[in-house]
């Protein structure tokens, strides 16, 4: 009984930095879900969630002594779902599309940035310093911007999506804390 137990505890252990980052995930889809059904302001607090188990899921694996290569790859899917495609369609489905050809435009180029700047960090070794500002910075502007969409005309959201995006894929160097 005892080694079932240890077993399963083990098991559990070794997996639970992933399984904080499949939070993360499951957040970004259910944000994605609620927008289509025009629950706007519940989708955001739903990428808010997923940057919270973001921040979790890195310490945990460093923690445990648990990082893998599944694991860094499992979580940049992850962050792009919730923090590329989810604030993206967020920012979209509110504001930009008011804009239709150039808003549909701006939210393809930031998702794509930001699945390069992903890919990037994936294929480097990692040296203490982010290159670019990371996905879930960029995320979670767009998406806090969303609050005071009300107060602030459509071209802040213009410049403000084009700012994220050349951000993310510049070579700008940000010290990780």
């Amino acid at each position: 009984m005892f080694l079932v137990k240890n077993f399963y505890y083990t098991k559990i252990k070794s997996q639970l930095a992933n399984i904080i980052t499949l939070m993360n995930l499951e957040f970004g889809i259910i944000s994605i879900i609620l927008m289509a059904k025009g629950s706007f302001h519940l989708s955001l607090l739903f990428i808010f969630l997923a940057v919270f188990f973001d921040r979790f899921d890195g310490m945990v694996a460093r923690k445990l002594n648990i990082e893998s290569d599944f694991g860094k790859e499992l979580d940049s899917l992850s962050d792009l779902v919730s923090f590329g495609v989810a604030p993206g369609l967020l920012v979209y489905m509110t504001i930009l599309n008011k804009l239709p050809g150039v808003g549909l435009s701006l939210i393809v180029i930031y998702i794509l940035c930001g699945a390069i700047r992903l890919a990037r960090y994936n294929v480097k070794e990692f040296d203490g310093a982010f290159y670019g500002i990371p996905i879930t910075v960029a995320g979670f502007l767009m998406a806090f911007s969303v609050l005071f969409s009300n107060h602030l005309p459509i071209m802040f959201y213009v410049i403000l999506t084009s700012i994220l995006a050349v951000l993310m894929v510049s070579n700008i160097r940000i010290q990780k804390m």
